[in-house]
Formats: C-alpha cells, sequence, structure tokens
C-alpha cells in the first residue's frame, strides 16, 4: 500500500488550501477531519482526481503515513490541540513528528513539546501567515519545537513556502519548544502596529483634510510604489477604492467601526511586559480596537465632550508628504520594539534566534510582507548583535530625515482632536529611547518614599542600593530591591 508523505488534520479553508498547496508541490497528503462529510466534500470536491487521500479515523490516518509519520494539526488554538495530541499518540511510534499549525500561544508550545517528546515523539510548532491565499499559493511559515523533526519537514515546508526574489524560502528553523509561535506572535503584534498606523493616515486624511475614499485611493497607491511598498497598503488601496455593489457608495464608509481581534496582539503586549521590554505601540494598537469596541459610549460621548473641529489650512499636498514620513518613520520603531522583543524573549527562554532570517521569512507570503523587510535583514547581516534597529545606519538616516515632519503630523493631529495613539506611541519610545536621562529617578524616590524600595546612585557603582529617611519616622529597614 501505498503511503502518503504528511497527514493534515482539520480541513477548514486554511486546511484545505495547504494540504492542496503541498499535493502541488509534488508530495502525497492523507487527511481527517472530525466532521467527516468535509472529508467526502473536499475529495470530491476541490482534492479530486490529486494524490489526497482521506481517512476516516485517527487510526487509518496513521496507517497511511510513511515514517517517520508527519501529522500536521490547523485546528483551533486552546483545548482542541491537546484533545487530537491525546487522540494521535496512541497510533503514532518513536520519532513519529505532530505538527501544530496553528495559532497557539508559544507557553502552550512550550509545555506540548516537553510532553511530546516524553513520549517518545517529535513535535513543531510553526506559525504559518498569508491568510487563505497565503497558505495555497506560498505562506512565511515560522516552525520551532523538537530540533530533530525539521529535517523531515523541511524539504515540505520550504517547498510550499513564499519566496523572494532570489527564489530563498520564507521559512527556515526558528528554534527549540515555542520559538516559531513566539515569531508568529510577535508577526501578529506588529501587523496590529502596523494597521493602526496606517488607520491614523486614513483618519488624518479624511477628518483634516477632507479627503475622500478615492482621493486616498490614489494616495496610498502612490505610497506602495515607494519605502512603504507592502502587503497592507497594498490592500488599503484597494479597500478604498471598492464601492458598495447596490448603493454605489465606498464600502469603507458602510462599515461600522468597531475592530474585532482574536488575541495575538494581547499576547505579544503580555510577553512583552513578562520579559520587561516596552512594546508601547502594539500596546497602543491594542487598545485601540478595545476602545473602537466601546461604540455606544462613544456615540453617546461624542455629544457631550467638546473638542477642536478637524480642519487643516495648510498646503494639503504637502502635508500628505508628512503623513507619509510620520507612517515611515512610525512603523520603523514600531518594528524596533518587535524585534527588541524577540531579543530579549530569545535570552529569556533560551533561543538562538536568528533576525536577519526572520526578516527574510517576513519577506513575502506573510500578512505584514514589505519593502523594508530587506532593509531590517541588511541590518542584522551587517551587525548580528544590534541591540535596536533605531541603531542601524539606515534606520537613524531615516528617522533623522523624517522626525521634522513626524512630530508635526503628530502635533497637528493632537491640536485637531484627531487620536493617533499608535503615531504617537511609536514617537515616544523613539523620544524615550534617544534620551540618556529620563524621571526615573524621582519615580524611584517616590518609590522609596513610600515603600522603602531603596534607589541606586550615579555617583556611586551600579549594584549598590540606598534608602533615605524622608520624613525622619521611616527608620533604616528597607523593602527589597527593585527590577524594572
Amino acid at each position: 500500500m501505498a503511503q502518503q508523505n504528511i497527514g493534515l488534520i482539520g480541513l477548514a479553508v486554511m486546511g484545505e488550501n495547504l494540504v492542496l498547496n503541498m499535493e502541488n508541490h509534488g508530495f502525497s497528503v492523507a487527511v481527517f477531519n472530525r466532521t467527516t462529510s468535509k472529508i467526502d466534500d473536499f475529495i470530491q470536491g476541490r482534492a479530486k482526481g490529486k494524490n489526497i487521500k482521506g481517512c476516516y479515523s485517527i487510526e487509518e490516518l496513521a496507517a497511511n503515513l510513511e515514517r517517520p509519520r508527519k501529522v500536521m494539526l490547523l485546528v483551533k488554538a486552546g483545548q482542541p490541540v491537546d484533545d487530537f495530541i491525546e487522540l494521535l499518540i496512541p497510533h503514532l511510534e518513536k520519532g513519529d513528528i505532530i505538527i501544530d499549525g496553528g495559532n497557539s500561544h508559544f507557553p502552550d508550545t512550550i509545555r506540548r513539546t516537553k510532553y511530546v517528546e516524553e513520549k517518545g515523539l517529535l513535535y513543531i510548532g510553526t506559525g504559518v501567515s498569508g491568510g487563505e491565499e497565503g497558505a495555497l499559493k506560498g505562506p512565511a511559515i515560522m516552525p520551532g519545537g523538537s530540533p530533530d523533526a525539521w529535517p523531515h519537514v523541511k524539504p515540505i515546508f520550504q517547498a510550499i513556502a513564499a519566496k523572494v526574489d532570489d527564489g530563498s524560502p520564507c521559512c527556515e528553523w526558528v528554534g527549540s519548544n515555542g520559538a516559531g509561535h513566539f515569531v508568529k506572535m510577535v508577526h501578529n503584534g506588529i501587523e496590529y502596529g502596523d494597521m493602526q498606523m496606517i488607520c491614523e493616515a486614513y483618519s488624518i486624511m479624511r477628518h483634516a483634510l477632507g479627503m475622500t475614499p478615492s482621493d486616498m485611493q490614489v494616495v496610498f497607491a502612490d505610497w506602495n510604489s515607494g519605502e512603504l511598498d507592502s502587503y497592507l497598503i497594498q490592500i488599503t488601496s484597494e479597500i478604498l477604492g471598492y464601492r458598495d455593489e447596490e448603493s454605489g457608495q465606498p464600502i469603507v464608509d458602510l462599515i461600522l467601526d468597531t475592530a474585532g481581534q482574536k488575541g495575538t496582539g494581547k499576547w505579544t503586549s503580555q510577553a512583552a511586559l513578562d520579559v520587561g521590554v516596552p512594546t508601547p505601540t502594539v500596546a497602543e494598537a491594542v487598545f485601540a480596537r478595545f476602545m473602537s469596541a466601546l461604540k455606544e459610549d462613544r456615540v453617546a460621548a461624542s455629544g457631550l465632550l467638546s473638542g477642536p473641529v478637524p480642519k487643516y489650512e495648510g498646503d494639503k499636498a504637502e502635508f500628505i508628504e508628512k503623513i507619509r514620513q510620520a507612517l515611515y518613520a512610525s512603523k520603523i520603531c514600531s518594528y524596533a520594539q518587535g524585534y527588541q522583543l524577540m531579543k530579549m524573549a530569545g535570552k529569556e527562554y533560551g533561543w538562538d534566534l536568528k533576525f536577519g532570517e526572520i526578516a527574510l521569512m517576513w519577506r513575502n507570503g506573510c500578512i505584514i510582507r514589505a519593502q523594508f523587510l530587506g532593509k531590517i535583514k541588511d541590518a542584522f547581516d551587517k551587525d548580528h548583535g544590534l541591540e535596536n534597529l533605531l541603531l542601524d545606519g539606515y534606520f537613524k538616516g531615516v528617522i533623522d530625515q523624517n522626525q521634522t515632519a513626524w512630530r508635526e503630523v503628530i502635533a497637528t493631529a493632537i491640536q485637531l482632536g484627531i487620536p493617533v495613539p499608535a503615531f504617537s506611541s511609536a514617537l515616544a519610545y523613539y523620544d524615550s529611547y534617544r534620551s540618556a536621562v529620563l524621571p526615573a529617578n524621582l519615580l524611584q524616590a517616590q518609590r522609596d518614599y513610600f515603600g522603602a524600595h531603596t534607589y541606586e546612585r550615579v555617583d556611586k557603582p551600579r549594584g549598590e542600593f540606598f534608602h533615605t529617611n524622608w520624613t525622619g519616622e521611616g527608620g533604616d529597614t528597607t523593602s527589597s530591591t527593585y527590577t524594572a
């Protein structure tokens, strides 16, 4: 009996498209779905005549796979992944591989890798980015987990992944246990920031400049031919040009301003808090979605709370160019935050992350794919130990060139009452990072005053801690020393 190269569980659209992608690249696939009617529909429909075998039990799936067996899960994150792991284990042998291709939270992947390895099996948790189209035509793939599993799945993953101009696949081994899902999570956090910053540029043009969606479509199309060339800028232009079939109105004007989310932006912010890395732009993007959900509250408040009239009186064309510069500068700071988070998390969790390769993986196929990711790869290729993207010559030069316009756009938006939390947080991050002195000395004095938390002194070696009896009644007893 002919054995299939890989098995896949979960025949929603992403699963189906990934299977077809694998088969299109010469790999045979066995598929299973808990709702068996989906297997029939797929085999008799999109998979008809292809080297794809439908299986109606986990046992049948395992029996139809070549060794070491490779079984990929594309099911809802959370308990369903654990449930299928338990269903699979009795039918697998030592060295077989379970692959989770969903948006799992990286601590779950760390736990599952350890558990599966204890059973004598291998585990991969991989980020897959690019949506339904990417799954079919070539996604960005970010695998991590059991290193011994990588040689067995590498030919498949790199064949089906998106490619950059020189043919390099947007897929490379990321690191042990949860590294792959962590990098995918940061990708999604950066995506939150990118989307919010684009929305703020749109909002300024819409409300301050009175531009129509058709006007803005032209602007975003123009931006997509330069430094801001990216998938998200491209689709923004297309969205702004799309009209409702019935009314003929721009459909963007008919969409309710309440944003959804699946939690990966929140996870990114939580991870940054856990390892002590500032990622304010991602956090503000998450909070902006929360704020958008308060639609009824905002409508009521709009009739009660006052603010300026958002109308810009200057040269429109010049200001549009300044908005572009502000967007690019903010984007650089957002990515700098994401890469700093990965750098610190790598140290925290023992992952040897290759930041240039991560930029390459994101260069095509994924949602944040953009021209300037090539510049990020160049930066880390030049300096593997680069502490922050802002210190690279190219990005430093862009910020130097753009920051006057960046500051003017944010100041103008504030004066006109247009909220720009992502733009503002990106600038605050830049200004904080370039400041040799921050007001944390006063903050630490406050902590010592009310909690005897101690402080370090500028005229003493780092690591020595002091306490002041501020009231004359506090004594010499101190709390534990502080950490950021």
